[in-house]
């Protein structure tokens, strides 16, 4: 059975690959020091928002920090080996990273009640589909907000702010896919 990757570690990785101090980070992405320092040595759990940022300063999409070494032509993911993430109270699971020249980015994630993005919002290069599996969902895309039930799903330009958060008393699962265009990294812009 493999080892899910340590996120932090990955950061870290990339940062050396590309000579930079933590400080050079930090004024690339706009986050202090020890809150990187803190996600590198797994002390603290990066936020959506903060692996975008981090993608956008390290010039990567934001799968790199789940990627495995190993290029492959199909990747298959059992459920108990899906890679899990702790994000602002949601988990987030990787449903597939490894291929070579992979440009989709497929996530399953869990919204607890009263959870979401929260703000700044979110904008990134390519594309996002959104399927709602399970629960309901309030989706905000620029300043139209779309309300999201079980079996309902949206598709929009990403390069538009967005955020999305749980307002019901029960649970939300979301399937969301990143597709990144020209390989281009995603995108914060508060």
């Amino acid at each position: 059975m493999t080892h899910p990757p340590d996120v932090g570690q990955r950061i870290r990785a990339l940062r050396d690959q590309q000579g930079l101090s933590l400080r050079a980070l930090a004024e690339r992405c706009g986050m202090s020091i020890n809150a990187i320092n803190r996600i590198e040595h797994g002390e603290n759990s990066p936020t959506v928002a903060s692996l975008h940022l981090l993608a956008t300063a390290l010039e990567v999409p934001i799968t790199e920090f789940f990627r495995t070494t190993e290029k492959r032509k199909t990747v298959m993911v059992k459920r108990e080996s899906r890679v899990h993430a702790q994000q602002q109270g949601m988990d987030i699971e990787s449903l597939g990273t490894g291929l070579h020249n992979q440009q989709l980015e497929p996530f399953l994630v869990t919204v607890p009640p009263g959870s979401g993005t929260g703000s700044p919002t979110i904008t990134h290069h390519g594309q996002e589909l959104v399927y709602c599996v399970a629960g309901a969902l309030e989706y905000q895309i620029s300043d139209e907000v779309y309300m999201l039930t079980a079996g309902d799903s949206l598709l929009f330009e990403a390069v538009q702010p967005h955020v999305f958060r749980n307002l019901s008393n029960l649970p939300a699962v979301i399937l969301l896919v990143f597709h990144i265009q020209d390989g281009s990294p995603g995108h914060l812009h508060t």
